[in-house]
């Protein structure tokens, strides 16, 4: 049996493409009910509607109120469809941690969404902030440090003008993702060269994650969520700053408090959680739940900037994939049947 690191999307994940992906994909009709049940009483809209829709909204569907559950929802009915792999850790980007804890274990199905609903109501009632997207690699994937190194130097200059506000939200393998109030993301696109026909790219309904600016809605949470939710995980975690939490040997308050404090208001680096599963696990493969396929080259850069296996651009990584897959991303249908 090949062994596995499965790896969950955050934000940005559910597109007018998965429309429907909870009816197609969800495993179990009474849990997907007891998501609905506890946004019916909180007088959200269910899941079971928003799936269901005749059509994709932005306004609507990347609300972070409504997209977190939709993609938890997906991710762990990815996972709970898993046949045939021995999974030896989970991670997750960004608001993939939330679903990560709940895959691992260390969160029930219900508690995880129960953190997950409550962090993304919070983030769209507070709403601080937003961020942008940009690449330091080119389109061949090759590294490029000195790249990355000019761009946050320019994020830091621009973050230390009077009334901007700017810093690295999450290092997602050959992009940089950053976050900040409307002056300091503006003063960076307007700094930097348009690339690759679509960055710099600013994300909808997108606060700013990951930096200071994110404290009021960690305060909340803190004050929302309890400890008592949180139980040793099942599976090794590996966390946004490419730290391993283990079963039978986790503090449940500290895993409490990462997840509710520097989780969400310091840097998520997913390149380093990246390494650290590949050179700690060495896992035959690398499985991307769903919903979407846009983790996936993320993922095949941080193992690129990791130098796994030799690899040194996407020619390097579409031949060892071509040989055998390293990477199996549960949003393709095809790479979904080598896993379920």
């Amino acid at each position: 049996m090949k062994t596995a690191v499965v790896i969950c999307p955050g934000r940005g994940t559910y597109t007018k493409t998965e429309l429907g992906v909870l009816s197609r994909h969800f495993p179990d009709a009474g849990l997907l009910a007891a998501f609905d049940a506890r946004r019916a009483a909180l007088g959200q809209e269910m899941l079971t509607a928003l799936d269901g829709a005749a059509s994709y909204s932005v306004a609507r569907h990347t609300r972070g109120d409504n997209a977190s559950g939709l993609i938890y929802a997906a991710t762990l009915g990815d996972f709970l469809c898993l046949r045939g792999v021995q999974v030896v850790a989970v991670t997750g980007n960004s608001m993939g941690w939330y679903s990560a804890l709940a895959c691992a274990g260390a969160l029930s199905a219900q508690n995880g969404f129960e953190v997950v609903n409550t962090m993304g109501t919070l983030m769209q009632t507070h709403m601080i902030g937003g961020q942008v997207i940009y690449p330091f690699m080119d389109e061949d994937w090759q590294p490029n440090p000195r790249r990355r190194a000019e761009l946050l130097e320019l994020v830091a200059q621009i973050g230390r003008r009077t009334g901007h506000v700017l810093g690295l939200s999450i290092d997602l393998g050959g992009m940089l993702v950053l976050a900040g109030n409307e002056a300091g993301l503006a003063a960076f696109e307007a700094a930097v060269p348009p690339v690759q026909g679509r960055f710099p790219m600013r994300l909808a309904n997108h606060a700013g994650f990951h930096t200071g600016l994110q404290e009021p809605v960690a305060a909340a949470g803190r004050a929302a969520l309890s400890p008592a939710l949180f139980g040793q995980p099942k599976l090794p975690l590996i966390d946004g700053r490419g730290a391993i939490w283990w079963p039978q040997a986790t503090d449940t308050a500290a895993l409490w408090d990462y997840t509710l404090g520097h989780q969400v208001v310091e840097p998520y680096d997913f390149t380093r959680a990246i390494r650290t599963a590949a050179r700690e696990f060495a896992p035959d493969m690398f499985i991307v739940t769903g919903p979407g396929t846009t983790l996936g080259g993320a993922v095949a850069q941080s193992l690129i900037l990791s130098d796994w296996q030799g690899m040194g651009s996407k020619a390097d990584f579409q031949q060892r994939q071509a040989a055998s897959p390293l990477l199996v991303s549960m949003g393709m249908a095809d790479q979904r049947g080598l896993v379920v």
